[in-house]
């Protein structure tokens, strides 16, 4: 069993987005968690560099924030660099852990992985169907990293705790048109709308769609939790099974920003997936917590996040 205290953490994605949070979390614990990233100089669609990575930091525990993902329109575009990359990076992290005998690899998998029929996600309906077009290679490519862990813990014995999120929010989030998910893009837009003056911000899509969001705080604790629970070989999810349309998102996001103008649907644009919720019932039970942030608290503190990242900035 890890013991966070005490044994060496290596933090994969330590520079972006949850993997921030996650080393941020883990120094208010006391703990110096060992990081790295691309930009950091490792890449680990490289054999030979994440090799090289685990055998001179002599590491138990890894969290693995690293991926190569965007929003909708990041995924309409890249999608044949979001396969490459990810199925790269799993099967490199994969074959250092088993070589340099990791006691636990903490793999986040995003819910777009659950079949496009679900309306609530359920463990034993993770295989019951295909992916959402609009999702279709990241989600399977994140489905690969589970199957991935499953097969070198039945051959190798490697320990891999798969937990499933739902899209993450907050500071430091991608806000720009391409990389971000709706809840980053609407902030922006409506920011913008706001100091511009701007009398209309316009939706994509129908906004029928619903989502469950977890805030980027929650989704580190939880990765981190992951890392003294039991062995687990099936995916996990974690999540509270409520979700919000994004007509009915982008009005909070409206009130927290002190919008006034009008928004406007584009129905001509993707919706993607209707429904996106998460049975956390197994989560709550092995990891002994549950998301704790409030949509709305969350939202709020990701604009006045936003909102002083521009003014820095400027």
């Amino acid at each position: 069993m890890i013991d966070i205290k005490r044994d060496r953490i290596l933090v994969l994605g330590a520079t972006g987005f949850v993997g921030k949070a996650v080393c941020r979390l883990l120094r208010e614990r006391g703990v110096e968690p060992l990081e790295t990233s691309l930009s950091m100089g490792v890449d680990l669609r490289d054999a030979a560099q994440t090799s090289a990575l685990f055998s001179r930091t002599r590491l138990k525990a890894v969290i693995n924030c690293a991926a190569y993902v965007g929003g909708i329109e990041f995924g309409l575009r890249h999608p044949a660099e979001i396969f490459r990359n990810n199925l790269l990076m799993t099967i490199n992290i994969q074959e250092a852990c088993k070589e340099f005998h990791v006691e636990r690899l903490v793999n986040p998998i995003s819910n777009c992985s659950y079949p496009a029929k679900a309306t609530l996600f359920r463990e034993n309906e993770f295989w019951d169907g295909p992916l959402d077009d609009s999702v279709l290679v990241y989600g399977m490519g994140r489905k690969m990293s589970w199957v991935a862990a499953w097969a070198y813990q039945r051959q190798y014995g490697t320990d891999t705790v798969s937990l499933i999120l739902s899209n993450m929010y907050g500071p430091g989030d991608h806000f720009d048109p391409v990389r971000s998910h709706a809840l980053g893009a609407l902030i922006r837009k409506m920011v913008e709308a706001k100091e511009q003056p701007q009398p209309t911000v316009t939706i994509w899509g129908t906004g029928k769609p619903v989502r469950e969001w977890l805030y980027v705080d929650d989704g580190a604790e939880t990765l981190i939790r992951a890392l003294t629970i039991q062995p687990y070989v099936g995916p996990i999810n974690v999540g509270v099974g409520k979700g919000i349309s994004v007509i009915d998102l982008a009005h909070l996001i409206k009130e927290a920003v002190g919008y006034q103008g009008e928004l406007v649907l584009d129905p001509s644009k993707q919706d993607g997936a209707a429904y996106k919720t998460v049975d956390g019932a197994l989560g709550a039970k092995l990891l002994g917590w549950r998301p704790q942030t409030r949509l709305r608290d969350g939202i709020e503190k990701t604009v006045a996040s936003y909102r002083q990242q521009r003014r820095d900035n400027d």
